[in-house]
C-alpha cells in the first residue's frame, strides 16, 4: 500500500471573492444602484474614512467545517489496474459579515435591503459565480445562507476589527475542498482458483482446478456497462454486470473459451478467455448506423 501527496491547485476563496462581486454588482444594476462599489477589506474605521461611493463589505469572519451532509465515503478508482482510494472531500462554511456604507444612514438601508434581497433569492449559487467554479472541482452544490447568527457578540467582532457598530448581514457560502491525498491498495484480484476432488475418480487422483474469472464490461468511451450479459460458450455459464461493469463467472474449468457479452440495447462483443488468467476487459463498440 503506497500513499502519495499531490495537492492540486486551490483559489476557491478568491473565486468566491469574484464571482460574488460580479453576483452583486450585476443584480444591483437591474434596480438602480450603478454607482456601488463591492469591497472585501476589513471594515475599520481607518478603511471606511476613505471611501468615496456606496460600498457593500463582505468581510469574511470565518471559515469552518460544515455540519451540511457531505460524502459517506471514500472515493475508489482504478489506474493501470491498480485500485486507489481518495479521503472524502470536506465541506467548509464560508462566513461573511456583510455590511452597507454611504453618507447617509438611510441609503445605507436602502442598499443593505437590496443586498439581502439578492443574496436570499441565490439559496444555490451553482452557475451564478462565473467560470471558475464550472470546471467541475466542486463536488457538491455550492449553497448559501443569509441571516446565520455566529456564536460571537456582534459588539465584540466589532471592537475588534477597531469600527463603529454598524447592523450586518451574516452569510454563509458552503464549499468542497478535495484532498491530495491518493492511497494505492494494490493490483485488483482478477482470477480465484480452487481445486476440487472428483467424486467418481480413482482414489488419490482426479483433482480438478476450478476458477473465478470475471471482468470489465465498457462503452467506447471508456463508462462502464451495466446488466450486460456475459456467457462462456461450451460451459453455459452466464452472468451480469453490475453497476460498476464487472462481472464474476464462478466455477470455470481451466482452458480456454469464447466468452460472448450483449448489453441490453443490441451492442455485442466477442473475446478468447484463458483460465486461469487476466480478467477480461471487453469493450462494447456502436453498432453502424446508430447514434451515439
Amino acid at each position: 500500500m503506497t500513499t502519495t501527496i499531490d495537492v492540486p491547485v486551490n483559489t476557491m476563496i478568491a473565486d468566491l471573492d469574484s464571482g460574488l462581486r460580479d453576483l452583486l454588482i450585476a443584480q444591483l444594476r437591474r434596480h438602480g444602484f450603478d454607482d456601488v462599489d463591492v469591497s472585501f477589506e476589513t471594515p475599520t474605521s481607518d478603511w471606511s474614512a476613505t471611501l468615496t461611493r456606496p460600498t457593500v463589505n463582505l468581510f469574511l469572519c470565518d471559515i469552518r467545517r460544515s455540519a451540511k451532509p457531505g460524502q459517506s465515503g471514500p472515493d475508489g478508482g482504478r489506474d493501470n489496474g491498480r485500485a486507489s482510494e481518495r479521503p472524502p472531500g470536506m465541506r467548509v462554511d464560508c462566513i461573511f459579515a456583510i455590511t452597507t456604507w454611504s453618507k447617509a444612514v438611510a441609503d445605507e438601508h436602502r442598499l443593505l435591503s437590496q443586498v439581502l434581497g439578492v443574496l436570499y433569492a441565490f439559496p444555490i449559487l451553482d452557475g451564478q459565480l462565473g467560470p471558475r467554479f464550472d470546471d467541475g472541482s466542486q463536488r457538491f452544490s455550492i449553497l448559501a445562507s443569509v441571516g446565520e447568527q455566529r456564536p460571537e457578540q456582534r459588539a465584540d467582532f466589532w471592537r475588534s476589527v477597531g469600527g463603529v457598530y454598524k447592523p450586518a448581514l451574516d452569510y454563509v457560502v458552503t464549499l468542497a475542498v478535495e484532498s491530495g491525498m491518493v492511497v494505492e491498495r494494490g493490483p485488483d484480484v482478477r482470477t480465484m482458483t480452487m481445486r476440487a476432488g472428483l467424486t467418481d475418480a480413482p482414489r488419490g487422483g482426479g483433482v480438478q482446478e476450478l476458477s473465478h474469472v470475471g471482468g470489465i464490461v465498457r462503452d467506447e468511451d471508456g463508462e462502464p456497462v451495466a446488466d450486460a450479459w456475459a456467457a462462456v460458450l461450451g460451459l453455459g455459464r452466464m452472468a451480469t454486470s453490475n453497476a460498476d461493469g464487472r462481472f464474476r463467472i464462478p466455477r470455470v474449468p481451466a482452458g480456454t473459451y469464447e466468452v460472448h457479452v450483449r448489453a441490453g440495447d443490441g451492442r455485442e462483443a466477442s473475446t478468447e478467455m484463458a483460465v486461469p488468467g487476466a480478467m477480461l476487459d471487453v469493450v462494447l463498440k456502436t453498432k453502424p448506423g446508430k447514434g451515439r
